[in-house]
């Protein structure tokens, strides 16, 4: 008699497969997550027309790409996989998976999968368009781009594993993203440069979770991220999702909340 064995990433593609088939069947997870972000840019490119972007030193091309960026993260990634969890959970899926071969991480890395790489697949489609539409030209530092991309997908799905911990039903999934989205979207840059706020306000919203990538994609294309900001970026973007991991491993519930 044969024993098959299996691998982690065979096990976790394996559910990142199935959790792709679910996430198909539901019609306003996509709406969210694919279409929310092609068309928000746009807004911040007409609010770029109000704006003094000089004084900020950047074009509107600078500001809409880094905030395509984060608006992907935030919708096809974190407030997606919110819900992703806690249906699971509510749904008894999770606590199923434990009593197989699947180990913690893998779950929540295979069915945070197809949500990652949907995020990824969309940013790198909104950074053409927007290089394209906006006349922008290659990036200065690419590495930074990349590296603050690639930060964003981790960060935010374990952002979105430690928000699911204390979210209680699907129907409350859509809220509890709500609070983390707003304040990105206000106070991470992407729809107003860092450089037009007060110089206290900027200081504390530099240290919200969105905040170092946008700076890391705007400054891959500008050239002008100097290595302490860039590496205080990277500080930022590291705490947080070790906050993040920490609060998963901690509080993170694999049965429904009574």
């Amino acid at each position: 008699m044969s024993i098959t064995t299996t691998t982690p990433a065979g096990r976790m593609a394996s559910l990142a497969r199935a959790e792709l088939i679910l996430l198909g069947r539901n019609k306003s997870a996509l709406v969210a997550g694919l279409f929310v972000p092609l068309v928000l840019p746009v807004s911040v490119r007409s609010a770029a027309e109000e704006m003094n972007l000089a004084e900020a030193g950047l074009t509107p091309g600078e500001l809409v790409l880094p905030a395509a960026v984060g608006f992907s993260l935030l919708f096809a990634v974190y407030s997606t996989l919110v819900g992703v969890y806690v249906v699971r959970r509510e749904e008894l899926v999770l606590k199923r998976l434990r009593t197989g071969e699947l180990r913690d991480a893998e779950i929540l890395s295979g069915a945070a999968l197809p949500a990652v790489l949907t995020g990824l697949l969309q940013c790198l489609l909104l950074i053409v368009g927007c290089a394209a539409l906006l006349d922008l030209s290659a990036p200065s530092a690419p590495h930074l781009a990349v590296l603050g991309l690639l930060l964003g997908l981790v960060m935010s799905a374990a952002l979105a594993a430690a928000t699911a911990s204390w979210t209680r039903t699907g129907e409350s999934a859509q809220v509890t993203p709500m609070p983390l989205m707003f304040v990105s979207m206000l106070g991470s840059g992407m729809f107003v440069p860092l450089e037009l706020f007060p110089d206290r306000l900027a200081s504390v919203c530099e240290l919200l979770p969105l905040t170092p990538v946008v700076t890391l994609v705007r400054g891959g294309w500008t050239g002008d991220l100097s290595a302490g900001d860039a590496l205080g970026a990277l500080a930022v973007a590291l705490a947080w999702t070790a906050v993040a991991v920490f609060a998963v491993r901690r509080r993170f519930r694999w049965e429904p909340r009574r």
